[in-house]
């Protein structure tokens, strides 16, 4: 068993810079705080971040135009409360006719209109 060790801290001393290069390497790579793994997870998250930002930003310019237009034109808030939020007047009856599947096609379909 002694000459076991002796030959192992032979090969360990011979090769020592080695060693300690390749562990200081793989504690940079995928221990340490700013490693590589990480830095890859937050260069995923920022772009899925970024279209995040892209879809609020187009539905934010979609809901300034509905708002611009329904500010100059009453008679659209009154089309929009019929047709998305099933309000009526005094005088009216409201039959729906449809599921909700339908009905989220409906209001898919109004707002691509709406966009155009």
């Amino acid at each position: 068993m002694g000459r076991i060790t002796s030959k192992l801290w032979t090969i360990i001393s011979m090769f020592k810079y080695h060693i300690v290069v390749v562990l200081g390497i793989a504690i940079v790579c995928f221990l340490d705080e700013n490693s590589i793994m990480k830095y890859m997870k937050y260069k995923y998250q920022i772009e899925e971040l970024k279209t995040e930002i892209d879809k609020y930003r187009q539905r934010y310019n979609r809901d300034v135009k509905l708002y611009n237009t329904i500010d100059k034109d009453p008679s659209v808030m009154a089309r929009i409360a019929r047709e998305r939020y099933f309000m009526k007047n005094d005088d009216e009856d409201i039959f729906v006719l449809s599921d909700d599947e339908m009905q989220s096609e409906k209001i898919d379909a109004y707002e691509k209109v709406e966009q155009d």
